[in-house]
Parts: C-alpha cells; sequence; structure tokens
C-alpha cells in the first residue's frame, strides 16, 4: 500500500516536472523568437542610422569644400589684385628711371661740354698769365727807374704805412670797445638794481625811541605812581625804562634806548592798567610772564625772518639776537624789515649775476645784526655784528660780508659789494627812511650853501630828494679839469659836514658859449 502510494507519488512528480519543463522550454522558444524579432528590427534602425549619418557627412564634406573653394578664389582674387597693383608701381617707376635715366645723359653731356669750356677757358688764362705777368715786371722796372728805389724798399715802406695805420685804428677801436663795455656795465648794473627794487616792496612800521601807552583816564597816573612813588619806582626798576608822567592828557610816556626792554615795559603798564591791580609785587609778576611773552615774539620774529627769506641753519641763539631788531629802528626805518629787504635785494641781485642766491640772502639778512646789541656793546654795529656771526658759527664769507657792509673793513668779493648796495638801496630809496619836513628841507639848503661856498660856483640846485647835486659853474672861472676836481671836493666836504642816509650824487656842469655877432 506504502509502496503503491510512493510509486504513484513519483509518477506524478516525474509527470509534472516534465510538464514544468515543456511549458518552460516552449516560454524559452517564444522569447527567443521575440528577442530575434527585436535584433533584426535593431540591426535595420542601425543601418538607416549609418545610412543617414553618411549622407549627413558627404553633404558636410561638399559643404567645407565648398567654402574652401569660396576662400580659395576671394584669396587668390586679392592677390590677383595685388600683383596687379605692383606690377603697376613697377611699371612707374621703369618710366621714372627711364626719364630719369635720360635726363642723366643730357646732364652729362652739358657737363662734358662745359668741361671742354673751361679747359679752353684755362688754357687762355694760362696764356694771359704769362703775358700780364711780363707785363708787370716791366711796370715793376718802370716804377723803380721813376721812384728811385726798389721793390723791397717799396714794399717795407707800404708795411710802416699799414702798421701805423692798423695801429691808429686799433687804438680808435679800444676806445670804442672800452666806451661800450662801460655804458653796457652801466646799463647792466643799472638794470640789476631796478629789477631787484621792482621786485620787492616792504612795508615798514615807523618806530621811534619812546613808546607812548594810552590811559582810560587822568587819574590813572596817581594810580602807576603809587603811594610815595613806590609803583613808578618798580616799574622802572623792573624794566629799566623811565616813565615819564607830564601834562600830556591820558598818556604815559616810556623812555629808553633798548627796544626789548621798552616794548616789555609797554605791554606790562597795558596789563596792569587792564587789570586795574597795581602794587609792587603786581609788577613784579606781570614783567616776568611778560619778558617770556616778549621772548617767544622775538623767537618767532627771527624765525619767520630766516623763513620769508629761505635761509636755513642758523643758529638759535643767533635767531633770538635777529628778532629783537623786530623792536629796533634806525632813522624810523624797522631794522627787522630793513635786513629782511636787504636779504631779498642781495638775493635777487646775485641771481640777476649767476652767483650763489642763499649765501647772498644769508649775508643780507644778517648784516645789521650787530644793531641789536650796539647798545650793549662798544664798536661799529658791523664789526659787533660779525663778530656775533663768527660766534655762533657762520662761515667766513658771511663775517666777511657784515664787517664790510660799511667798509670798516675792505670789502674783498662781489658779495660784500652786493650788499653793501642792497644796503644802500634798501635805505635811501623814498619812503624807506622817514624825517621831519624841516629836517628834510635843512637838508638840501645844508647842501646847496656847500656848493656855493667854492670860487666859481654860479648855482647849485639839490634834486631828486637830496640824492643828487646839480652845481653849475662859470665857464671863465672853472676847467675842464677843475671840474672833476670841483665835484670830488664838494663830494667829500659832505660826507664830513653832514650825516645822510645812502649817496649823494654830485653832479658838475660847464658850460662853454662861442658868440658871434654879424654886422652889416
Amino acid at each position: 500500500m506504502n509502496v503503491a502510494l510512493i510509486i504513484s507519488g513519483l509518477i506524478c512528480f516525474a509527470v509534472g516536472f516534465l510538464i514544468a519543463y515543456l511549458v518552460k522550454a516552449r516560454n524559452v522558444s517564444s522569447k527567443m523568437i521575440v528577442a530575434e524579432e527585436e535584433a533584426g528590427k535593431i540591426i535595420d534602425d542601425a543601418k538607416r542610422r549609418a545610412e543617414t549619418l553618411l549622407k549627413e557627412a558627404s553633404v558636410e564634406a561638399k559643404d567645407r569644400l565648398f567654402k574652401m573653394k569660396t576662400a580659395f578664389d576671394a584669396e587668390t582674387n586679392e592677390t590677383r589684385a595685388e600683383l596687379k597693383k605692383l606690377d603697376k608701381r613697377l611699371n612707374q617707376k621703369i618710366e621714372k628711371l627711364d626719364r630719369r635715366h635720360d635726363i642723366f645723359e643730357k646732364r652729362e653731356k652739358e657737363l662734358d661740354e662745359k668741361e671742354k669750356e673751361i679747359n679752353e677757358l684755362n688754357e687762355n688764362l694760362e696764356t694771359d698769365k704769362v703775358k700780364y705777368q711780363a707785363m708787370i715786371e716791366d711796370q715793376k722796372i718802370q716804377l723803380e727807374k721813376i721812384s728811385g728805389m726798389t721793390t723791397d724798399e717799396a714794399k717795407d715802406l707800404l708795411i710802416k704805412a699799414m702798421e701805423n695805420e692798423a695801429r691808429h685804428d686799433g687804438a680808435k677801436m679800444i676806445k670804442k670797445i672800452t666806451t661800450e663795455a662801460k655804458e653796457t656795465a652801466d646799463k647792466e648794473a643799472k638794470k640789476i638794481i631796478a629789477t631787484a627794487i621792482q621786485r620787492y616792496a616792504g612795508d615798514f612800521v615807523a618806530e621811534r625811541t619812546v613808546s607812548v601807552v594810552p590811559l582810560p583816564n587822568d587819574e590813572m597816573k596817581g594810580r602807576i605812581i603809587g603811594r610815595e612813588g613806590r609803583n613808578i619806582r618798580a616799574l622802572e626798576a623792573e624794566t629799566g625804562i623811565d616813565l615819564i608822567i607830564d601834562d600830556t592828557p591820558e598818556a604815559v610816556i616810556l623812555s629808553g634806548f633798548n627796544p626789548v626792554r621798552r616794548e616789555v615795559a609797554r605791554i606790562s603798564l597795558q596789563k596792569l592798567i587792564a587789570d586795574g591791580r597795581i602794587h609792587p609785587a603786581r609788577i613784579e609778576e606781570v614783567v616776568k610772564s611778560v619778558e617770556k611773552e616778549v621772548d617767544q615774539t622775538i623767537k618767532e620774529a627771527g624765525d619767520q625772518a630766516a623763513f620769508d627769506l629761505g635761509v636755513h641753519g642758523i643758529d638759535p641763539e643767533l635767531i633770538m639776537i635777529l628778532g629783537r631788531l623786530k623792536f629796533r629802528t634806525s632813522y624810523a626805518q624797522n631794522v627787522l624789515q630793513h635786513s629782511v629787504e636787504v636779504g631779498f635785494l642781495c638775493g635777487i641781485m646775485a641771481a640777476e649775476l649767476g652767483l650763489n642766491v642763499k649765501l647772498a640772502k644769508r649775508m643780507g639778512l644778517l648784516h645789521d645784526i650787530g644793531k641789536a646789541v650796539d647798545h650793549e656793546v662798544e664798536g661799529p654795529h658791523a664789526i659787533i655784528g660779525a663778530n656775533l656771526a663768527k660766534k655762533y658759527g657762520e662761515s667766513p664769507k658771511v663775517v666777511q660780508g657784515i664787517a664790510a657792509h660799511h667798509e670798516d673793513v675792505p670789502p674783498i668779493s662781489v658779495y660784500d659789494q652786493l650788499v653793501q648796495a642792497a644796503d644802500s638801496l634798501s635805505g635811501a630809496r623814498p619812503g624807506a627812511r622817514k624825517e621831519l619836513l624841516e629836517n628834510y628841507v635843512k637838508r638840501l639848503e645844508e647842501l646847496e650853501a656847500i656848493a656855493n661856498s667854492y670860487h666859481g660856483v654860479e648855482n647849485s640846485y639839490a634834486i631828486q630828494a637830496g640824492r643828487e647835486l646839480r652845481v653849475i659853474v662859470e665857464g671863465d672861472v672853472v676847467k675842464d679839469e677843475d671840474a672833476v676836481m670841483l665835484s670830488r671836493d664838494i663830494a667829500k666836504k659832505i660826507e664830513e659836514t653832514l650825516t645822510f642816509p645812502g649817496q649823494i650824487k654830485v653832479i658838475v656842469i660847464r658850460e662853454t658859449r662861442a658868440v658871434g655877432y654879424a654886422n652889416k
């Protein structure tokens, strides 16, 4: 029973397996058929695509070939056009060369003809030369017979005559050149001076040896004097300046030769008046404070003057001394402004002459440095200034220029002369120095009186603000040679007798008259 069941089961399993195998084989066969159909389709599509690509490649190749042919044709046409142009230009050049060749051939023929003519002329000249040489020899022989001199003697005589004539002409030429050189030098000097004056203009502040301090009222005078004069004594002791309190309404006068101390006293008194507290202790405190302010002002003034001129490297102590000139005056001319102006004038003239401009400016700025301490040190301010410059390390040229600007020592360089000229220009130009009308008129009268005191002087005139004195003399009494000596004598007497800034030019004029009468 069990065996029959097992056998029947095996049979069923085998039948099922066979059926499954057959079904699977059928499925595989159907799939293979489908796959074969799809493969056929793919192959057909690939063939169609390949044909399409071949057609496209063929079209593209034809298109590229057409484009290349078109470009080649265009380039060929362009090359042909250029070749035609070059050929045309070449033909033109060949024609020009042909024309030039014809011209050169014509010129060559003309030159040949001229050469023949020149050769003929040379032959004729040689013949004429021999002929004329013989004639000259005959003439020489005849001249020797007529003059009684040989050829050598005649040559010597002619050479001597030419030498005398050349010497005479040379002397005239030398005189002419000398005169022209003097005129040119005078013109150049005047031009340089005029240029320097035109290019510089300075403003001057009129200062005096006294300062006036205004008061709010006359009652302030009593407070300044103080009990038993203790305030005024304290002020004078602290400042070293005399206070003059007189009948001048609402004003106090400060008098002193030291301009810096006078400025300290002026500012101190103004501060005390404004503050209202006037007593010895307060006076001492204010004066010390003002001294510091004035010292700072002096330093700033010195620095500004050096900066304006572009002068650097001056010792700080010398700058302080230079700044003190701000409060110093000479003939009512501010000395610091005068020094700056002289520096500018020196620089301008040095530039015109091609000299060292900075050195000239330095000399001009420091030339009056001695005036800052001339009330403390004895001697001429030029020598004092030179010693100061030497002490504070200035160069020997600068020291020499300072010492020589008033000829306390002889000038030895052109810079010394420039400083002298600039100093005279700054002090003597119109408006630089102020003086009273009475003093001005008196100085002119004294100039004319000195000239009129000499024998033979007919009249004299002081002109150009007293810078020039014209003296007219009698022609019968004073000769030409005497006129030169007379001008020198008058100039010397003016130097010895009068005090004046700058230079006075003395011109002696002698007139010669010839009178004739025509009678009938």
